[in-house]
């Protein structure tokens, strides 16, 4: 069975996913973690001990192929990306190996000038259009993952 993976901690549409999942018959998983706790009918919720990447690590070791994620955490899409998983973060933008390496590369020097003192501006304040974006393209990639795996 085809599964959404959603990396749950501070996603901001986790319930308009489980929604539009549902309609496709895309089993959700949530994972978290213990400070994050998170529990929604419908869905499976993976609580692993607090850590750094304890989650990523978690979400990797339950994706197979062809499988939906949900994240913001670009090291993380990168892996999912790597094993076969379709990626998409919180405003709609899929993830792919087409652009990932740009969006690391910017996370990169973002970091680098933090560290150097400097600042970075911050993600702009959720608006309905990211809501919207997010639910378009993720239908889209709902139903491209239904298509690909009765193909194979």
């Amino acid at each position: 069975m085809l599964q959404l993976l959603i990396d749950a901690d501070a996603c901001p549409v986790v319930d308009l996913a489980l929604f539009i999942s549902s309609r496709y018959e895309i089993r959700p998983i949530l994972f978290c973690d213990t400070s994050h706790r998170m529990e929604r009918e419908g869905a499976k919720t993976i609580i692993v001990d607090k850590g750094p990447d304890s989650v990523d690590f978690k979400l990797l070791s339950v994706l197979k192929r062809g499988d939906i994620v949900i994240t913001g955490d670009y090291g993380l899409a990168a892996m999912c990306i790597a094993k076969g998983g379709i990626v998409i973060n919180h405003n709609g933008k899929e993830l792919t190996s087409d652009n990932i390496d740009q969006l690391l590369a910017f996370r990169f020097e973002s970091a680098k000038i933090r560290r150097a003192g400097g600042r970075t501006k911050g993600p702009k304040k959720r608006t309905e259009e990211n809501n919207l974006a997010f639910e378009t393209k993720f239908r889209q990639i709902c139903e491209r993952a239904i298509f690909e795996k009765e193909e194979s």
